[in-house]
């Protein structure tokens, strides 16, 4: 039988015992020698091969992004030439980068090694006495990435010799765990079981048209029908409340307070506070360029709208975008300038803009539109929600329980609650017609009981509250009926209505 002793080939040993060294050299230190210098190399060649990698992900990125700049040079050569790499590099470092490799510590972001390419092509074609020529700034550029990409080849190429060279040894690196596992059962917590929550309130209730409210937007529609109405009112709330959130902090109110073109003073705020570059600040710096213009400061706005874009500017340039922007801006007659410049002035155009609108739509609407509310009409007037039991006998019962039925899930959630405001936020986003509508069909099914409080005149309290009813009958006798009445008694199992001024003869 012929033993196959190959495959021990690919062992590297260091204290092989038949090794045989010269009688003056000591067998261990020699030994110990090769050992250390096995692992030098292993480390260095391991070191080698990851400083390739590094390399060929570096080099596989910044083709991607040579290649946007070439395309959107070349789908804008009609432009000036200047320009459009400006815009080219704003469009490629504003791209995200999160599938990026990070660069070394030490090593210019992709962004600034971008800007240093292009300035090196600039350069090229300038000795050339070819400025502003838009063929020759391509060729150059395409150049440029033709090298790029054969030094990437050329690089593959050393981290393949090196891997096979990696390879041709056993090593410990070689050595992983072929199979495990484990497995531990645990009892789950049993979730605590949740109670739904019920209410029960009494509320004062009257019926009227409330011309007087604020009315939407030109661009709003009356809502006429429930299922519109039918708004998860959380929903609106946390929406709101996200919009209330974006205001300027202390740090942009202070950073807008800088003056336009006074870039030293701006790079000296930004180095001393880099969390103003946020994009939080420029969102806030923005909704202060907005209201300041509806309050008619345009100077100010305007102010904050160029601090709003610089911070942008600088963020969107990568790590190094602070020091490119500031460089770009601040040499003369550079066409980065004009640019921003009139990106501020767009920006700020749209604002004053939109500010006239919203002006001009104020004034249109400063009239109001009709709702229907719920109000009480005296003070010791009160009224219960009743809402009618499922599976009950009695037809009336029966009748009402339909009733309920056909009123829409916004509705029916607010009379559950028996809370008359989320009721009268449901009938304010109705139209008119279709609340006195469910306001009569409510009365019809006697889902509305009225009641009146016994009041002891005889204490402090019993006479404040009967002044305060004797003044309110004044001055609805004064008024007139025009603009609320109470409401009539509901069809069904209300209690009896009683005059208008019942209670002040029951309480004299």
């Amino acid at each position: 039988m012929v033993l196959d002793y190959s495959k021990w080939d690919k062992i590297e040993l260091s204290d092989d015992s038949d090794i045989e060294v010269h009688p003056n050299v000591d067998k261990r230190s020699f030994i110990n020698a090769k050992r250390r210098q096995i692992q030098e190399t292993r480390a260095q060649r391991k070191q080698q091969m990851d400083y390739y990698r590094t390399e060929i992900s570096m080099n596989t990125h910044l083709l991607k992004m040579l290649d946007s700049i070439l395309s959107y040079v070349e789908s804008h050569a009609s432009g000036p030439i200047e320009e459009v790499l400006m815009q080219s590099l704003m469009m490629v470092s504003a791209q995200d980068t999160k599938d990026a490799p990070t660069p070394p510590k030490g090593t210019p972001s992709y962004a600034m090694m971008m800007a240093q390419l292009v300035d090196t092509v600039k350069k090229e074609v300038d000795d050339e006495n070819k400025a502003g020529s838009t063929e020759a700034m391509l060729a150059k550029l395409k150049d440029h990435r033709k090298k790029l990409h054969e030094q990437t080849l050329t690089t593959g190429k050393k981290l393949s010799d090196l891997e096979a060279e990696d390879k041709a040894k056993i090593t410990s690196d070689d050595l992983h765990e072929g199979f495990s596992a484990g497995h531990v059962n645990k009892d789950k917590p049993a979730p605590a079981p949740t109670k739904k929550k019920t209410t029960t309130q009494k509320v004062q209730a009257v019926e009227q048209l409330n011309a007087g409210s604020v009315s939407p937007t030109p661009g709003d529609q009356s809502l006429s029908s429930g299922a519109e109405a039918d708004v998860e009112e959380e929903e609106d709330d946390d929406e709101n409340d996200g919009e209330q959130h974006i205001e300027p902090s202390e740090l942009g109110k202070a950073f807008s307070k800088i003056k336009i073109g006074e870039y030293r003073k701006c790079m000296q705020f930004i180095s001393d506070n880099p969390a103003v570059v946020a994009e939080k600040e420029t969102d806030g710096l923005l909704i202060e360029a907005f209201n300041s213009q509806i309050s008619g400061k345009d100077d100010y706005a305007r102010q904050c709208v160029h601090q709003a874009l610089l911070l942008q500017y600088c963020r969107q340039l990568g790590r190094d975008g602070v020091a490119l922007f500031f460089k770009r801006i601040t040499t003369p007659n550079h066409q980065a300038q004009k640019v921003f410049h009139d990106d501020v002035m767009q920006t700020h155009n749209r604002i004053r803009e939109r500010a006239k609108e919203i002006a001009s739509e104020r004034e249109k609407t400063s009239k109001g539109v009709e709702q229907i509310q719920l109000h009480a009409v005296t003070p010791n007037t009160t009224i219960n929600i009743n809402i009618p039991p499922e599976g009950s006998d009695d037809p009336e019962v029966q009748a009402a329980r339909a009733i309920f039925e056909t009123f829409p899930p916004g509705l029916r959630r607010a009379l559950e609650s028996s809370s008359l405001d989320e009721v009268n936020l449901v009938l304010g986003k109705m139209s008119v017609e279709e609340a006195e509508e469910i306001v009569g069909q409510l009365g019809e099914g006697g889902m509305l009981s009225l009641e009146s409080q016994i009041l002891d005149a005889t204490t402090e309290d019993g006479q404040k509250m009967l002044h305060e009813i004797e003044e309110h009958e004044q001055k609805a006798r004064e008024v007139g009926s025009g603009h609320e009445t109470e409401r009539p008694e509901p069809k069904g199992k209300g209690s009896e209505k009683e005059p208008e001024n019942a209670l002040a003869m029951e309480v004299d």
